[in-house]
């Protein structure tokens, strides 16, 4: 049987109809049988519309014009999205342009491209991270090193760096030393960026050429940082320096949460051939304190423990 065709005052009741949050998404499906006639209303509610607090029917009408196959309307959305001070309107109207971003990845095109980098100067969204990583390109680098500083977009930025391999390795290393601002006044965003670009480079697995400009790393005063240096070091460089690595890394157990302690751990232990003698000096220092003072030591606990682990495989492996 043939479907009846909508008039065009149909379509328009039809897409003010998105305005309710329960019968929005099946009205979404009637807009979409209506086929390329439902375009033009829907660009007029998207583009003319007022941006609210409750965004759920923008982002419907945006979802619902993706699959119409309307690219060039949801280019044309994200170029002129507005500037909005109210921070609630914001929020929402931010979600909307993420979902644009999203559903602009259904086609990797250089205008879908080129669109999303013009917004990206301007907002640091989960969307347009993700979608920019979809295309590889290492023009998006910055944008992503920007990203890595923001909670909410971290993880997709830390992935669209890893899909580019060794094209991001040498931003990944001017981020590293690109601390804002420099010094101890050094801010919490650029401290997280500084942090996820070392762990990027550990796993990319550096090469020896770029230790030298990552080597000051190991003299910085966050934790993170001197460990996830150290864990390269260990990896890559010459007997002074990895042994060096090894001291810096037993001066930070102290201060670091359990997750990293287990990070310093495994690298000791994986490098005993070089951490031997050091882990060996700081466990007898730190039974005559704590014999002294009568308190548990955790670091203690963990070294006593990495020397155990080491002295075990060894037997195993004889």
């Amino acid at each position: 049987m043939a479907t009846r065709e909508f008039t065009d005052e149909e379509i328009e009741s039809l897409v003010r109809g998105l305005e309710s949050l329960q019968g929005g998404p099946m009205t979404a499906a009637a807009l979409v049988g209506c086929g390329e006639k439902a375009i033009p209303p829907l660009r007029r509610f998207l583009l003319e519309g007022r941006p609210r607090g409750i965004f759920q029917p923008r982002q419907l009408a945006v979802e619902t014009l993706a699959q119409l196959g309307a690219k060039d309307v949801l280019i044309e959305y994200m170029e002129k999205s507005p500037e909005i001070k109210d921070p609630m309107i914001r929020f929402g109207e931010n979600t909307v342009i993420s979902t644009t971003a999203r559903e602009l990845g259904r086609w990797p095109t250089d205008d879908v491209f080129h669109c999303l980098m013009r917004v990206a100067l301007d907002r640091v969204l989960p969307g347009i991270v993700e979608t920019l990583g979809e295309f590889k390109h290492k023009e998006a680098v910055p944008y992503f090193l920007l990203a890595l500083g923001d909670d909410i977009c971290r993880s997709n930025a830390e992935a669209a760096i890893r899909k580019l391999h060794d094209k991001a390795r040498p931003f990944l290393i001017d981020a590293v030393n690109q601390p804002n601002p420099s010094g101890e006044d050094e801010n919490p965003s650029s401290l997280r960026r500084r942090r996820c670009a070392l762990r990027i480079l550990l796993d990319l697995r550096v090469a020896p050429s770029d230790w030298k400009s990552l080597r000051q790393c190991l003299d910085e005063n966050d934790p993170e940082i001197v460990i996830t240096s150290a864990r390269i070091a260990l990896e890559i460089e010459s007997a002074p320096e990895r042994l060096y690595a090894v001291h810096r890394l037993i001066e930070m157990l102290p201060r670091v949460n359990w997750f990293l302690r287990d990070d310093a751990r495994v690298a000791l232990l994986t490098h005993f051939d070089i951490s031997r003698d050091a882990v060996e000096a700081e466990i007898g220092r730190r039974k005559v304190a704590s014999e002294r003072d009568g308190r548990f030591d955790a670091v203690l606990r963990l070294l006593v423990n990495v020397r155990m682990r080491a002295l075990e495989s060894r037997v195993e492996r004889n």
